[in-house]
C-alpha cells in the first residue's frame, strides 16, 4: 500500500491510499481518483516526504485511512443538509446578495448559492465572510 498527498484544482488537500503507484496512475488515468471535498477529478499529487523506518509516528492503517474517509464523506453530507434545510438557496446571484447583506442594504440571513472564483476572491478581498459549501459526497450504495 501507498499513500499520496493529493490535491484538486480548487486547492483542496487530502490523502489516498493505493496498492501501489501504478495503482494511482492507472485510477487517475481513467478519471477514478477524486476529490472528496468537490468531486473534481481534476487531482495531482502534491510533494510529501517519505516515511522513514525507525521514527516514532506510526502511519494510518488503510482500515484506518478508510473510516477516516467515510467520517469525512459524513460530516460532508451532514453540513450540506444543515445549509439547504436552514439557509436561502440564492442561485447565481449569491456574491450581490452577500455583499448586500454584508453593507447591510439587504436583511441579515443565512444563504448560499453559486458564484465564480472571481467573484468569491473579490468578496474575501472586500472582507464579506463566505466559505465554499461542500459538494454533494457520492451516495456510498451507488459507489461502484
Amino acid at each position: 500500500m501507498i499513500r499520496y498527498a493529493l490535491h484538486c484544482d480548487h486547492d483542496h488537500p487530502f490523502e489516498a491510499w493505493f496498492g501501489s503507484s501504478s495503482d494511482y496512475d492507472d485510477q487517475a488515468a481513467r478519471g477514478l481518483v477524486e476529490c472528496p471535498f468537490c468531486g473534481s477529478h481534476a487531482v495531482s499529487k502534491q510533494i510529501m516526504a517519505p516515511a522513514v523506518a525507525g521514527t516514532k509516528r506510526s502511519d494510518a492503517s488503510p482500515e484506518m485511512a478508510a473510516r477516516l474517509q467515510t467520517m469525512m464523506m459524513d460530516a460532508a453530507r451532514e453540513v450540506r443538509a444543515h445549509v439547504e434545510q436552514n439557509f436561502d438557496y440564492v442561485g447565481d446571484t449569491f456574491a450581490r446578495e452577500a455583499r448586500a447583506i454584508h453593507e447591510g442594504a439587504s436583511e441579515k440571513r443565512e444563504i448560499y448559492g453559486e458564484a465564480t472564483p472571481a467573484e468569491v476572491k473579490a468578496l474575501k478581498a472586500d472582507g464579506v465572510p463566505c466559505a465554499p459549501l461542500p459538494a454533494a459526497p457520492p451516495d456510498p450504495a451507488k459507489i461502484n
